[in-house]
């Protein structure tokens, strides 16, 4: 008995306890504050996953936040994937549900009229997928991005595109707000780092497979091979599709798609991403976390449940951040602690649109303001807004392969490219983009070497490059014309681009157009030339064209390779009247002087040391006076023989041998000096323009500009040829030729090579770039063949070249080489013939003088012949006493 009423006396107590449960609950539930918050979305396959996920987050959030005294209830409406369906569904939920907040749209394109809705509405409008950059624009301070900016993936692009040293790139974008957004910051970010944009393809968002192959094909007669591609994954797929088709994911191509794409790879068709092989993609990061795993696998079994047949039942970044958006709204609208969720009537009159018949959310700034303030660690990572948009996670670089998608590394805003995110204090400090901290890349193709970026266009089997047709100096360049029209180009720029074009790592093949009119002369000046390049006429010019700043402001040029300047070559002037006295001017009269007097003081001198102890500078007075100025002006050609005893004597000689040393090779080279040049009638440019002299220059040259700004043009006058510059200088400027010649220096070598006897290079050299190959603006060739002119100029192939059509610089072709003539040494002849005619003047007065001349001091002949005068008479003396003596024996 006790133990059945211990058992009713429990069973009460549990009924009591489980009424005050149910109670409390229902008494908690009619206190929740229920915040109506309305989502716009298509409600296709796609808007159907994100408004699950949506629906997910708010149930798992309330399930753990019982406490929480405020419920977001969703209100959706179906925005029928266009903008004005997206338009009439926001404008439905402001104007007769009176939401708090608007979750939505998916599309840039159906975002930009709800958020001018939202903003005179005071509303929220909280997006999870609209991405477009051209959205921050509205400035509206009710516009939440609960997602990325399209234009924080522009950094990782452009890395990868430094990365591979790619100098040029092609967006291929979708045709609508969405695509074009990122157009502006792509094109910017390229610019920084010396890429270009040379075409943007522009795709409709309902193409159809014709116009797709059309723009492809477009693309495919182009030079550029790197393809950035910014579509939603539907179009791109189509994209991709029709470029296997059309070879254009072979080798030489690179394709980089943005995350639009990239976040859809897993939703793709299988077969599409299959032909998307070598393809590189960015997206934001996502960390793998238990909480996402967990979810992933839960809202796959929901999704199967409801439809076991379902192909592709896995999320996307986007549905991901639509969770998030939906935690960050509920924590937002509990933060904000709302008290009034109604709307304030605005007087409109009776003629008013819908558009202006709905008031303003009196919660809207508590509302805003919780929201930019809410921060939390959610499915896809930290949610933190600033300005309204999500701040941006690190980048993975991804890689299509046969297997799938491949991972090859990151970019970070600190570092940029990396192949790990765990960094080291000591990794943290520089920016790189190097390829190296990428993984294996599989590229277009199936290759494994990555392409340079740009190949020959189809639409032109050869490059076109442009000669000049040149008048003269065809050393250079020469165009011959064939009896059937076509023509033969030659010459020493020729053979270099051809020496150099040959040189590089791949075939390049090209044909020669000479810049002609009809009647086969140039077509203009260089400057004409080079500008065809620009127009497109050309795809490059080879010949003598001279690298000048205002020239690179429309075209590139090579590295030279040949170096140039401006100079000008004056006539040599006759010299009819000869030049007595020239062999006298090399020395001045003070000069002449002070050598006589020094020589003069040298003889005294070593004959006064000398005379004591050597009979060579003893006799009679005028003997020792010849002595003196003979021993001193033979010292002039080291002809003198004289033996000199004296140690004294000795360094004076050694030491006046020196200073005659000095003084003739200084004499030798003024007096070579002045048969050289010979007082030529111009030396520089000042004094052609003091005495308005006529000079020349080549009539398509640059040098006509450069004389503009030094001569008046009434002063100037053209020539074609180097035969023509030689007639005008042969005039001169009184009889209507020119004074002197302009030219660049290559010309005027081979000019004064013909020519060396009659013309010298004179003046300064005003410096030029030197010739260098033209090509477009930013071509990728251009640092390649810069590369390889370097390497043919360097080698053996650049001499024979030389020698082959520049080898008469070397030698003087001009056989009319002027000699000296006699009355450039009248001088000397006349002193040689007087001296002569002196010394046998003296000769012929002593010799019949001779016999009255009585020697008081015998001379050394004198002595010798005495002598052997002496010897002879002994030796008769010693004969006639030995006859003497056999006389004697006989008898």
């Amino acid at each position: 008995m006790e133990n059945i009423k211990t058992c009713s006396n429990a069973i009460l107590y549990l009924f009591f306890y489980l009424c005050a449960v149910i109670f409390s609950t229902k008494m908690g539930a009619a206190q929740n504050i229920s915040v109506r918050v309305g989502v716009v979305l298509d409600m296709d396959e796609y808007g159907k996953m994100a408004f699950n996920c949506i629906s997910m987050a708010l149930s798992d959030f309330y399930g753990t936040h019982g406490h929480y005294k405020t419920r977001l209830v969703l209100i959706n409406r179906d925005s029928k994937g266009d903008v004005i369906g997206a338009a009439a569904a926001g404008l439905d939920l402001l104007k007769n549900v009176e939401v708090q907040a608007i979750i939505g749209p998916m599309y840039s394109v159906q975002a930009n009229f709800l958020i001018s809705l939202g903003q005179k509405a005071h509303v929220p409008i909280v997006t999870f997928s609209a991405t477009s950059p051209s959205l921050s624009s509205l400035r509206s301070p009710y516009f939440v991005r609960a997602t990325l900016n399209d234009s924080t993936q522009v950094n990782p692009i452009v890395a990868i595109i430094q990365a591979f040293g790619w100098k040029e790139a092609v967006p291929i974008y979708e045709d609508n707000e969405f695509g074009e957004g990122i157009v502006p910051f792509l094109t910017d970010a390229l610019e920084q780092v010396n890429a270009r944009v040379p075409y943007r393809s522009v795709i409709p968002p309902t193409a159809t497979d014709e116009q797709i192959v059309a723009e492809l094909s477009k693309l495919k007669t182009m030079q550029t091979r790197v393809f950035i591609v910014h579509m939603l994954s539907s179009l791109g797929s189509l994209l991709f599709a029709k470029a296997a088709q059309l070879g254009m994911m072979s080798k030489d191509y690179a394709w980089i798609i943005t995350d639009s794409i990239t976040n859809e790879l897993n939703l793709m068709d299988p077969s599409v991403v299959a032909s998307m092989l070598g393809v590189i993609g960015v997206k934001p990061y996502t960390p793998r976390t238990k909480e996402l795993d967990d979810f992933a696998i839960r809202y796959k079994n929901m999704v199967l449940q409801s439809n076991p047949k379902a192909l592709n039942p896995n999320l996307d970044i986007y549905s991901i951040w639509a969770y998030d958006s939906a935690l960050a709204l509920a924590m937002a609208v509990e933060k904000a602690g709302l008290a009034n969720l109604t709307y304030q009537k605005t007087n409109t009159s009776t003629n008013s649109t819908d558009l202006e018949a709905f008031g303003v959310s009196l919660s809207g700034p508590q509302l805003i303001q919780a929201l930019s303030s809410t921060t939390f660690r959610g499915l896809a990572g930290n949610f933190q807004l600033v300005d309204g948009q999500l701040q941006a996670p690190p980048y993975e670089i991804v890689n299509i392969v046969a297997h799938g998608v491949s991972g090859i590394g990151y970019w970070t805003k600190e570092n940029g490219i990396v192949n790990n995110l765990k960094f080291t204090s000591s990794s943290t400090s520089a920016y790189s983009t190097s390829k190296d901290n990428l993984g294996s890349i599989t590229w277009p193709g199936n290759q494994s070497s990555p392409p340079k970026g740009w190949a020959v266009p189809t639409k032109t089997k050869k490059l076109r490059v442009g000669v000049p047709v040149k008048g003269g100096f065809t050393e250079f360049v020469r165009v011959t014309w064939n009896s059937d029209n076509t023509t033969k180009v030659e010459g020493y720029c020729i053979d270099v681009f051809d020496a150099v074009m040959t040189a590089l790592p791949y075939d390049v093949p090209y044909e020669y157009i000479p810049f002609a009119t009809p009647d086969r002369k140039m077509a203009g000046v260089y400057n004409d030339l080079a500008y065809q390049v620009y127009l497109g006429n050309y795809d490059a010019v080879a010949g003598d064209v001279t690298i000048l700043g205002n020239r690179s402001q429309y075209v590139d040029f090579t590295l030279p390779y040949r170096e140039s300047g401006v100079s000008m070559v004056v006539p040599i002037p006759e010299d009819k009247k000869g030049n007595t006295w020239l062999l006298v001017k090399p020395l001045t009269w003070e000069l002449w002087l002070t050598i006589f007097v020094s020589f003069v003081s040298f003889g005294i001198l070593v004959w006064f040391l000398e005379r004591p102890r050597n009979r060579d500078f003893r006799g009679t007075g005028w003997d020792q006076f010849c002595m003196i100025f003979w021993f001193s002006f033979s010292t002039m050609f080291f002809a003198h023989k004289e033996k000199v005893v004296s140690n004294s004597a000795k360094v004076v000689v050694i030491v006046w041998l020196l200073a005659v040393f000095i003084l003739t090779q200084g004499y030798a080279s003024s007096l070579t000096s002045m048969l050289t040049v010979q007082k030529l009638k111009v030396t520089d440019v000042s004094e052609l323009i003091r005495n308005k002299e006529y000079v020349g220059y080549s009539n398509t040259s640059f040098v006509y500009e450069f004389l503009k700004k030094r001569f008046d043009k009434s002063q100037l006058r053209s020539f074609k040829s180097a035969e023509e510059m030689d007639q005008l200088l042969s005039k001169g400027s009184a009889n209507g030729g020119i004074s002197a010649a302009f030219h660049e220096i290559p010309y005027l070598k081979l000019f004064l090579a013909k020519y060396c006897s009659k013309y010298m290079m004179v003046g300064p050299t005003y410096k030029a770039a030197g010739f260098g190959f033209v090509f477009p603006i930013d071509s990728p060739l251009v640092p390649h063949v810069s590369r390889k002119i370097l390497n043919v100029t360097e080698g053996q192939k650049m001499v024979e070249i030389e020698k082959k059509w520049l080898g008469g610089e070397a030698k003087c072709a001009d056989t009319n080489t002027k000699s000296l003539g006699l009355s450039s040494f009248r001088v000397v002849f006349i002193i040689v013939g007087a001296t002569v005619l002196a010394a046998t003047i003296s000769y012929m007065i002593t010799s019949r003088c001779g016999t009255q001349v009585l020697n008081d001091e015998p001379t050394i002949e004198r002595q010798i012949y005495e002598l052997c005068e002496l010897l002879k008479r002994c030796e008769e003396r010693d004969d006639q006493q030995r006859n003497n003596h056999g006389n004697r024996n006989g008898n």
